[in-house]
């Protein structure tokens, strides 16, 4: 019989939610996601830079400008005469007269005539010269209360920066420095349009790496994904190579682990099966064949039920022995503990006395506390002992005893039985199996000693001899509870 064991789910870390979008997609597109976010941050922030640097440069020319016409104003000499200018025609023709403007900007200088206004300008284009002319804009300029300011116009945006003088004769005269920004502004654009192809080009190149990349980063995960979908119940043999010592290469190792883990499962749990199979058959077959055969004879049906009884009885011992066999991987077959070895030995040896009429000697008993567990220690001393009855007579002399070795703990049975084959050795630690001298039993009793000795990082040893008995030796190491912490 089976029992279905309660399914618990993996406790989902991080809260994160299941996707149908491959994890190679998200990777790239979270990856692009934010290197798009950057490009888009810095393409704004290089584009409000250049234009404040487009507006601090204008703005540094234009005010250059009115202050060398506020010092030529204040002088009010002919450069080139030393005469005042006291008309505000003559300072502004006189001034303008010397200076060269750039090809983005004019010079215009006005001053109150009869029915208007007189103007003079210098430039150097003639979408500039059509604004600078334009009487309508010089107004505008005149009349509007700020010192500076910005202005549409029919050749685009214009910086305009002027200036008000009073002549010697009492004359105003207004000197304005108009800025054309279009080209600049349309440089700035250019230039925001080339990161941004740039940025375009890199966002694809970058897709294509992170592509890749994830690709080559997943390639584990993928392994691990095939090899699940490839084991089944009859094939747990298929390992993933490791690599490298990142997350998916840890990642890698403890699929493989588990794998191990399942395989060890599964393979403990057909060979029970098969162990069960093989051993239960016989006694099965005997009882089926007894109370096929029982009669109505009172003498015979009691040897019946009593051949079926020790049949029964000896398939429950099997059964016992191959339930404790197939713990015996189990990390929890054996729990360790602080134990008097001393102790441990006087009890040993007060319980195989009941086991069989011989003479029982306590031939030496170790001293010191060791980490072992007492009650698979005394399990395997008592099949020792129960298997040295097996193979000798009464009366004969069977000595038990333990010792403490250069690192090792020991404890033995010796018996003065038929002994043991040197060819034999190993295989009487195999299941179901007997020596060609030693008979009786199931064949467990050793396997299990020896799976105690396993369990405790030891081994069983046998010095025996054809005709000399044998003597069976657990060697432990000689551990403390100090020393496994």
């Amino acid at each position: 019989m089976t029992t279905d064991l309660p399914t618990r789910p993996l406790t989902r870390l991080g809260g994160r939610r299941g996707t149908r979008v491959p994890a190679r997609a998200q990777i790239m597109g979270w990856l692009l996601l934010v290197l798009v976010l950057v490009l888009l941050t810095v393409i704004v922030i290089v584009r409000e830079y250049l234009h404040d640097e487009v507006d601090r440069r204008v703005t540094n020319s234009l005010e250059q400008e009115a202050k060398e016409f506020v010092a030529f104003a204040e002088n009010g000499q002919d450069p080139v005469s030393g005469r005042m200018l006291g008309d505000p025609g003559t300072l502004l023709h006189n001034y303008l007269g010397h200076q060269y403007p750039d090809t983005d900007e004019a010079l215009i200088g006005a001053w109150p005539v009869a029915g208007g206004l007189g103007v003079v300008s210098q430039e150097q284009t003639e979408p500039i010269k059509a604004v600078a002319h334009d009487r309508a804009v010089l107004q505008r300029i005149i009349d509007d209360p700020r010192a500076h300011g910005d202005l549409d116009t029919a050749a685009g945006p214009v910086r305009w920066v002027k200036v008000r003088a009073e002549t010697a004769q009492g004359g105003s005269a207004w000197f304005v420095v108009e800025h054309h920004i279009a080209a600049e502004t349309a440089e700035v654009d250019r230039s925001v349009r080339v990161l941004l192809l740039v940025s375009a080009l890199g966002v694809v190149l970058a897709a294509l790496i992170a592509w890749v990349v994830a690709g080559l980063i997943l390639a584990p995960v993928r392994a691990v994904r095939q090899a699940a979908a490839e084991i089944t119940e009859h094939d747990l043999t298929r390992r993933i190579p490791v690599e490298g010592r990142d997350d998916i290469a840890a990642l890698a190792d403890q699929f493989n682990a588990m794998l191990d883990r399942l395989e060890d499962a599964f393979r403990i749990q057909r060979q029970f099966v098969d162990d069960a199979g093989h051993e239960l058959r016989t006694p099965i077959t005997i009882v089926r064949g007894n109370l096929e055969l029982i009669g109505v004879d009172p003498a015979e049906r009691d040897e019946v039920v009593r051949l079926c009884t020790d049949e029964l009885d000896r398939m429950t011992r099997i059964v016992n022995d191959l339930l404790v066999l197939a713990k015996a991987d189990r990390p929890d077959f054996v729990s360790p503990t602080e134990v008097s070895l001393a102790e441990l030995t006087s009890d040993i040896d007060a319980k195989v006395r009941s086991l069989g009429d011989r003479r029982w000697v306590l031939a030496e008993m170790g001293e010191g506390e060791f980490s072992l567990d007492g009650q698979r220690i005394t399990q395997a001393m008592v099949q020792l002992a129960q298997n040295a009855v097996q193979h000798t007579s009464p009366g004969s002399t069977i000595r038990i005893g333990s010792a403490v070795g250069d690192g090792t703990v020991e404890l033995w049975v010796s018996d003065e039985g038929p002994g043991v084959d040197p060819g034999e050795v190993e295989k009487i630690f195999e299941r179901f199996s007997h020596g060609s001298g030693r008979k009786g039993g199931a064949g467990l009793g050793l396997a299990i000693v020896r799976a105690i000795a396993d369990a405790h990082h030891g081994r069983v040893v046998v010095r025996s001899a054809p005709g000399s008995g044998a003597t069976f030796r657990l060697e432990l190491p000689a551990k403390t509870t100090g020393d496994e912490a």
